[in-house]
């Protein structure tokens, strides 16, 4: 066995330690090494070794374990350190909230204990405006009343039916066909319908309301057959009026309503491809087997419509709206029959003209003057079948019979004999814009032949009648192809409406007195020029028509005032931005973009006119309870908004209110907005504005800013809660402001009031 040589020393003869703690071996290599202290040499097995050198490397590593021990006990200290500010914290915090706790408490409490108080203030200021505005209005119908009555006016009192009657027996029994004449007559008759439809939007009582719709069709019947018989009267003479360059007659007239264009074929070359109406821009193409056949074209383009009007009345139905509408705009719609279409034979002369009998008349205003596709080259019963037990519901809001129909579904497809798809259009959501053009062919009258100087005409009572195409199979002679090629047709936009996108064209189906989508081919939109080409399958009335929210939801809004009963109200929609001046009870309408805008921008009107006038010229900002099945929204409860908007009036003329992003966060039963005290027609400053919430219980100051990092509806400190928003602004508005608003007049309040609730800006921004 192997042994080596140690020697081994007492801790004590070494640092003079105690003698009980280990002893420290050390390995000697070298026995010449001289020491004062005792030596003891000893020979070790290899085990005894082992464990000696063992011992050895332990005690090396004493230092290192001493670091160690000495960071974990400055960890241990540092943890308890931390622990103890952490439970110092919450216990900050704990008593922060109880403090909290107990102020929201104590104002709550406050705020219960005035509640009554505020609550009834609001309300006594509120119904004393209601009173005020409605004896105002109520004095304005009388005087109106009186001054027609005192001008003795060739319009009779659209509320008194037998007025109406009689001014409509009258002009139907006249035999005047002067075109000039007849469209002043006609003038005269459309001032009539819009006062009709006017009553008949407001209409509470249902015989009242009948009477109204069946005045309305009998003057758009009587219009109509004043059209065709003036059409007739001109076409008569189209031998007389040859255009020497084209050899066919053409001729355009023009006035305030209509634009009428008129086209005799004499010439019958097979050539011809179409022709140019330059004064009005229109123009039209026509197939080979009309241009050598005798056939008239007429173009009447009308800048008012009353084929929708007519749309809306035969299928009126009532939706589920997404939303519940406000609490002023929800009324009970009224049940009016449809008047009875009479048939021949029933006696009675009431729709009666020299070339129509009273089934054809109406027949005709259905089919926009007789022209048949297609789908309405049916029998004539089924298009005019008595409406005896058919009802329908008018509603009493405006939107009624301006914008928003009452169709079933947007482009509704149904099925017509198992063949073809119906694309109807859902008035409510498309707007049809610039008015009605009428696209008909009729047989060209017989002409007048002139023989030793007197006129010899052949002369017919049947009247103008109808080209029907595509043609009959008995009218096509064995050598004509079948195939009816397309009618082609092209319009410039009107200029008196904005398209903020590419129009659509939509054509009149007679037979089912509605707008369809279908059946028209190759459009053509050339923005640049604002005109629009398509073909369509017959001769058709067609409108053009946009998405009547195509510039919602709104990205922002702002309400500031201007002074005393002055208000800037400002949209920027999806498409176009929007400023309306308010100015007591008139509003008048500012916008940098829109050729279509000059009739109405810049002009005083009240705030209901202004926004059908809007609604009319494509730049719609008005809303009712089923917009939001075509538009998002961010959902908010209609009471609350109701109440935000009544109060805001209020204020109008010294406070702000601007749009904030903090509404789509706060929840349904909340509304946050901007809101600051402003009384000079400048801008607001930035960083004057203060967030508000509104709730359906009290009102509150935020504490957040439009520029915090997220939604936090803790008050701001050193504010209270109200439970009305115009308390709460007050603990914020000067003596000056105050002033203002007390000394506000009830119908500026009202017309605010109006175009907040007409456009919901708190729910569709």
């Amino acid at each position: 066995m192997k042994r080596r040589l140690f020697f081994v020393l007492p801790v004590a003869t070494v640092d003079g330690g105690s003698a009980e703690q280990p002893y420290v071996v050390y390995f000697c290599r070298k026995l010449k090494e001289t020491t004062t202290h005792a030596w003891a040499f000893l020979w070790l097995p290899d085990a005894v070794e082992h464990r000696i050198f063992s011992m050895s490397k332990v005690r090396k590593l004493t230092k290192a374990q001493r670091a160690k021990r000495q960071q974990e006990e400055e960890k241990r200290l540092r943890e308890e350190e931390e622990a103890q500010l952490q439970a110092e914290k919450e216990e900050h915090r704990r008593l922060e909230r109880e403090r909290k706790q107990e102020e929201l408490e104590r104002l709550e409490s406050k705020d219960r204990e005035r509640r009554g108080d505020e609550l009834d203030e609001l309300r006594r200021l509120l119904e004393n405006n209601q009173t005020a505005v409605i004896k105002w209005k109520t004095d304005a119908v009388e005087k109106a009343q009186w001054a027609r009555y005192m001008t003795c006016g060739a319009i009779p009192d659209p509320e008194v039916q037998q007025d109406v009657n009689r001014y409509i027996s009258l002009w139907r029994d006249d035999p005047e066909v002067n075109i000039t004449l007849v469209l002043k007559q006609c003038n005269l008759a459309l001032q009539l319908m819009e006062e009709l439809e006017v009553l008949l939007r407001d209409v509470t009582d249902p015989q009242k309301g009948q009477n109204y719709q069946e005045g309305l069709l009998q003057l758009l019947a009587l219009i109509h057959s004043k059209h065709i018989l003036t059409s007739e009267e001109i076409l008569k003479e189209a031998s007389a009026n040859i255009d020497t360059e084209t050899g066919n007659m053409q001729r355009v007239i023009k006035d305030e309503n209509i634009t009428l264009c008129l086209w005799a074929n004499l010439k019958k070359n097979p050539r011809f491809k179409g022709f140019n109406f330059e004064q009005a821009g229109l123009d039209f193409k026509l197939p080979k087997q009309l241009a050598v056949k005798d056939v008239a074209v007429r173009i009447l383009h009308t800048r008012y419509d009353h084929l929708s009007l007519l749309a809306r009345i035969a299928h009126l139905r009532i939706h589920a709206p997404g939303h519940r509408p406000l609490a002023g705009d929800e009324e009970d719609p009224v049940d009016i029959e449809i008047p009875e279409q009479r048939t021949e034979g029933e006696g009675t002369k009431e729709y009666e003209t020299p070339q129509q009998s009273p089934d054809e008349e109406v027949q005709s205003i259905q089919g926009l003057d007789g022209t048949k596709s297609a789908a309405s080259l049916q029998s004539r019963g089924s298009s005019a079948q008595p409406a005896e037990g058919r009802s329908s519901q008018i509603q009493t809001q405006m939107e009624a019979l301006d914008a928003e129909g009452e169709l079933t579904s947007p482009l509704q497809l149904t099925t017509l004999d198992h063949r073809e798809h119906v694309q109807v259009v859902d008035l409510m959501q498309y707007t049809p814009l610039g008015g009605v053009f009428h696209y008909d062919a009729f047989h060209l009258p017989t002409q007048a032949h002139e023989v030793n100087g007197w006129k010899i005409r052949q002369l017919l009572d049947k009247g103008l009648q109808v080209f029907p195409y595509p043609m009959e199979m008995s009218n096509l002679d064995e050598n004509e192809a079948l195939a009816s090629p397309p009618v082609g047709v092209s319009v410039t936009l009107p200029d008196c409406v904005v398209f903020l996108e590419t129009p659509k064209v939509a054509r009149w189906d007679a037979a089912a007195a509605q707008w369809r989508m279908d059946g028209i081919t190759q459009v053509s939109y050339e923005e640049a020029e604002a005109k629009i080409s398509f073909e369509m399958d017959a001769f058709h009335a067609f409108v053009l028509m946009q998405h009547t929210y195509a510039n919602f939801p709104f990205q922002s809004w702002e309400l500031r005032p201007l002074g005393q009963d002055s208000a800037l109200f400002t949209i920027n929609g999806a498409l176009i931005d929007l400023s309306i001046t308010i100015q007591g009870d008139q509003c008048m309408l500012h916008s940098e973009k829109g050729m279509g805008l000059s009739h109405i921008r810049g002009k005083w009107m009240s705030s209901p006119v202004l926004q059908r006038a809007m609604l009319n010229a494509g730049v719609n900002i008005t809303v009712n309870e089923f917009t939001d099945k075509y538009v998002c929204t961010c959902g908010k409860d209609p009471l609350i908004e109701e109440a935000a908007y009544k109060q805001m009036a209020l204020f109008a003329s010294a406070s702000a209110f601007a749009w904030s992003k903090w509404n789509v966060e706060c929840g349904v039963e909340h509304l946050v907005m901007q809101v600051c005290e402003h009384h000079i027609p400048a801008p607001v400053l930035k960083g004057s504005w203060i967030l508000y919430q509104l709730g359906a219980q009290r009102s509150q100051k935020l504490e957040i800013t439009e520029k915090s990092d997220c939604y936090s509806p803790d008050l701001y400190p050193g504010s209270e809660f109200h439970s009305t928003f115009i308390h709460m602004l007050q603990d914020n508005t000067s003596i000056e402001g105050i002033a203002r608003i007390r000394e506000s007049n009830y119908l500026f309040v009202d017309t605010v009031e109006n175009l907040l609730r007409a456009t919901r800006p708190l729910m569709y921004s």
